[in-house]
């Protein structure tokens, strides 16, 4: 019973998409534990607790998986056609199957398969129950996107994601032997006699200009992506609070174009105190994040309130940023929030804890606050993306691997993390206990049902301003090592 029992359960690992051995670097193969392989599914949702429920979970996800008439998205390469398969129940009746396919652009195509009898690739029973594949070409000619697939089946509708991609992404040109060279500087690093105690928007723009002017074509950084500035601030750029906002810690503060219309912050800066703070940040070995951000938000603060006092053009195109990017707003009243009740967001109650807030839970002047350093910090991105584009340059980003598990993206998408694990790596010669990142992984079911409606976000936002997308890790490519919670590194 337990031999059989321990096969079934990697045969149902495998149905979750996860792998019950990897190769370490000693290319030893190194078995997963049953103990790790039932806390990752129990994590991913399998419906165990013990060895002994596994015969029944796998049933029961062979059937949900045959249920589906549909993969939740499917793939098609550089224009070719594509083969869509159906799985059916063979009781069900098909002879003419009618289609609609929605483009990224809006524009409709539908369409018919006849003949379906011809279309049959497989037959399958599962659990007693006999289901049919059919395959059927979709016609070729789909423009670069994400499509949407609905399919008309006797009495139900089936839809699918279709991402539309080419084979080869880039290839530079013009180049001899197809070559660029570039720079690469943390931005924190790039100290100038005007900034506070570290490098800002501005000054990367500057080295844009620069590196252009020595005939580079690239200038790469770390990532630039919202830190996580509650409770106990951790500003590490690879865990960042979110993947689809901007840092407003990088501000360039003399680049603030209300500035000079308000006394009140004018003064603020001239001060001798705040003046002696700058000197002092400008002189420290390293960058204290901390006291630069205390400084820069005080300014933001008065700034902020000046904007929202009064109508104005300015706050007209602050509301029109905001009402064209849904997830600034949301994300204000998330740190408006974390600001209030200086606790993480799981120790919320609900409905805050489940992504419901409403007026009255944070202070509105906080969230202000957070509107109008995300529409500055777009702002001064947008320029940095223009000067490059001048230049003929390429900004060359950095996408962090995962977010900080108290921050906004898992609080906002929590269905699309695995909450009761972590990202980490194997044991290797350097860290020979393994590596434990502190941060959840991606679900892989479930954001492959939603359409990869999270994935894609953080990729557009990103790209929206980078030529250039380094994906950090390899792990981010393709898979992740994964440790459920509570366990050692070296049982993921």
């Amino acid at each position: 019973m337990m031999r059989s029992g321990t096969v079934l359960l990697h045969q149902l690992s495998r149905l979750y998409g996860v792998q019950t051995s990897y190769y370490d670097v000693s290319h030893r193969r190194q078995p997963a534990s049953v103990e790790s392989l039932l806390s990752i599914l129990i994590a991913l949702g399998a419906p165990i607790a013990t060895l002994q429920d596994v015969p029944t979970a796998w049933r029961e996800r062979q059937q949900e998986i045959w249920q589906r008439p549909l993969e939740p998205v499917m793939i098609a390469w550089d224009n070719r056609p594509t083969m869509v398969e159906i799985q059916l129940p063979s009781s069900v009746d098909l002879t003419t199957l009618s289609y609609h396919l929605k483009l990224e652009s809006g524009e409709e195509r539908r369409g018919e398969w006849h003949d379906t009898s011809q279309a049959i690739f497989k037959i399958e029973e599962v659990e007693g129950k006999k289901y049919v594949v059919r395959r059927f070409p979709l016609p070729g000619g789909l423009p670069h996107g994400y499509h949407r697939l609905t399919l008309e089946l006797p009495g139900r509708y089936a839809e699918s994601l279709i991402i539309s991609s080419p084979l080869k992404a880039y290839t530079p040109q013009g180049k001899p032997d197809n070559r660029m060279w570039g720079v690469f500087l943390p931005l924190y690093a790039l100290r100038m006699q005007k900034n506070w105690g570290s490098g800002n928007y501005s000054d990367l723009e500057e080295l844009m200009g620069w590196v252009g002017g020595m005939g580079g074509q690239v200038v790469a950084t770390l990532p630039l992506l919202a830190p996580f500035l509650e409770c106990e601030a951790d500003f590490s750029p690879y865990r960042p609070s979110s993947r689809l906002l901007w840092n407003e810690f990088y501000l360039d503060m003399n680049r603030v174009p209300a500035l000079a219309e308000c006394p009140s912050p004018q003064a603020l800066i001239a001060s001798p105190s705040f003046q002696n703070e700058i000197e002092a940040l400008r002189n420290l070995p390293l960058v204290d994040y901390k006291r630069q951000m205390v400084l820069k938000r005080q300014v933001l603060e008065e700034l902020a309130s000046h904007l929202f006092s009064q109508e104005s053009r300015r706050l007209e195109d602050l509301r029109r940023f905001t009402e064209s990017n849904p997830v600034v707003e949301d994300y204000a009243r998330f740190r408006a929030t974390c600001e209030r009740r200086n606790s993480p967001w799981r120790s919320w109650p609900q409905p805050l804890r489940g992504g419901v807030i409403k007026e009255g839970d944070y202070d509105e002047k906080k969230k202000q606050y957070h509107l109008y350093v995300q529409w500055l910090a777009h702002q001064q991105m947008a320029a940095i993306f223009k000067t490059a584009g001048e230049k003929g340059l390429q900004l060359y980003l950095d996408l962090p691997l995962g977010v900080h598990p108290d921050g906004y993206d898992v609080w906002r998408e929590a269905g699309s993390f695995v909450q009761d694990a972590q990202a980490g790596a194997p044991p290797d010669t350097v860290f020979t206990r393994g590596q434990n990142w502190e941060f959840p992984p991606l679900h892989p079911q479930r954001i492959r049902e939603q359409g990869y409606r999270y994935v894609i976000a953080y990729l557009r936002h990103n790209l929206g301003q980078a030529g250039i997308l380094r994906i950090d890790h390899v792990m981010g490519l393709h898979r992740l090592f994964c440790i459920p919670r509570g366990m050692e590194s070296s049982q993921g």
